[in-house]
């Protein structure tokens, strides 16, 4: 096993499914969990004639879809390389399929509508299982576990949600957390990953920053910021899976089987402890 994993960027954008305007719209917020009595139909429509497993064997490759912009999980090194716990994930299960893996980068908030257009064919990139999404994709996993957070600087004032009403919150664009956000009322502001979020709570454009609390931990060691967890937010433990267009329980089935054995054989703690410093399932 060759770890760490590194793979070239293969840079997607979202096309347009006819009819453009409507359609587009509606995938756009996709990964938002918002429209799904539409996404639910338009998933129906991807749902494939035959499982896609044989057509990824014959293929040799694994199509991976992630942000690369969501240290330490997955993100674009000084070498132009994506790399991070996510691809190397990936890419350990890809290697129990007896395929290579080919990691592509995309927007968050137009993952799912790539993957509904067929860009790719699986997306590991930290996405959180919820109702929304199981109707329009298929999950594998979980893979990992982790809690919504809200961090702000020491200097802020603000030691309580309860103080967030009137200030600036930022998230990522597309992610879960900003709809938790929307529906608390809060301002929002929105960013493409977690490199910009950090930076703009930095430098006090926004007052405090909400996402995932193992990922703003580990970016803040790496970083060097220092920013304090409000501790009086109440979550629920969330679980991290990989998503799958409907209509592919063989594919399914052997990705599950894959990634079971990743974490069973010692290669998950291997990967974890490198990226995470570890585990975190």
């Amino acid at each position: 096993m060759t770890h760490p994993a590194t793979f070239k960027i293969n840079n997607t954008m979202t096309t347009q499914l006819p009819p453009p305007n409507r359609i587009l719209t509606t995938l756009k917020h996709a990964a938002l969990s918002g429209a799904v009595f539409v996404l639910s139909g338009l998933a129906a429509g991807n749902v494939a004639a035959a499982d896609e497993l044989e057509t990824i064997e014959e293929r040799g490759v694994i199509r991976i879809a992630m942000s690369g912009a969501y240290p330490p999980f997955n993100f674009v090194n000084e070498q132009n390389e994506v790399v991070g716990f996510d691809p190397a994930i990936g890419e350990a299960i890809a290697e129990r399929l007896g395929v290579e893996a080919e990691i592509v980068t995309t927007a968050w908030d137009g993952i799912i509508a790539g993957l509904l257009a067929r860009k790719y064919d699986a997306i590991v990139g930290s996405m959180t299982i919820t109702d929304e999404r199981e109707e329009v994709v298929d999950f594998v996993g979980p893979y990992y576990t982790s809690k919504r957070a809200v961090f702000t600087r020491p200097d802020s004032g603000i030691t309580s949600v309860s103080q967030l009403d009137d200030a600036k919150v930022g998230a990522t664009l597309g992610e879960t957390h900003e709809k938790w956000a929307r529906d608390q009322g809060y301002t929002v502001r929105t960013y493409k990953g977690m490199p910009e979020l950090l930076l703009e709570l930095q430098n006090g454009r926004i007052d405090v920053l909400v996402a995932d609390s193992i990922a703003v931990i580990l970016a803040m060691k790496q970083s060097g910021y220092e920013f304090e967890m409000v501790d009086d937010l109440e979550t629920e433990t969330t679980e991290i899976g990989i998503a799958l267009r409907k209509g592919n329980p063989e594919l399914a089935r052997a990705m599950q089987e894959a990634l079971d054995s990743v974490m069973a054989d010692g290669t998950y703690l291997t990967i974890a402890e490198e990226w995470v410093g570890g585990d975190i399932r």
